[in-house]
């Protein structure tokens, strides 16, 4: 069994549905699934996972949530090597740029990124939650 984390930090609540739903697409595939806020994960709590969903919504001038996420991300980013990874999040503005940044540094470090980021302008519809449970299953 695939034991994944899914990761995420939410501001209005957008990106904790679609993280919700990541974690129910992988269970549903028959993954053994924690789901973290970023502030409750750390550096030491990767080797017992194979996989993980990392979700945050787009911030101010596009970037990642800095005061939460982003300490969490930079303390992981050069340990996922080995990691299946899957990432999400939510945006009001913008054209996704964030999450275009957020794959290219990680493709730089090596990452295994299995698909594109999956972004939902705003609050996931039934169809975003669907498309949240697809992501959570590609990493089962």
């Amino acid at each position: 069994m695939s034991k994944i984390a899914v990761i995420y930090w939410s501001g209005t609540g957008n990106t904790e549905m679609m993280a919700n739903a990541v974690a129910k697409g992988a269970k549903d595939k028959g993954g053994d699934v924690d789901v973290f806020e970023a502030s409750d994960f750390n550096n030491s709590m990767l080797d017992s996972y194979v996989a993980l969903a990392l979700g945050c919504p787009s911030m101010g001038a596009e970037v990642l949530e800095e005061d939460e996420f982003q300490p969490m991300y930079d303390s992981i980013k050069n340990n996922l090597g080995n990691k299946k990874i899957v990432l999400f999040g939510s945006y009001g503005w913008g054209d996704g740029e964030w999450m275009r940044n957020w794959e290219e540094e990680l493709r730089a470090l090596g990452a295994n990124l299995l698909m594109d980021g999956l972004i939902i302008n705003e609050q996931p519809d039934d169809d975003g939650l669907v498309e949240c449970e697809a992501l959570g299953a590609a990493l089962v």
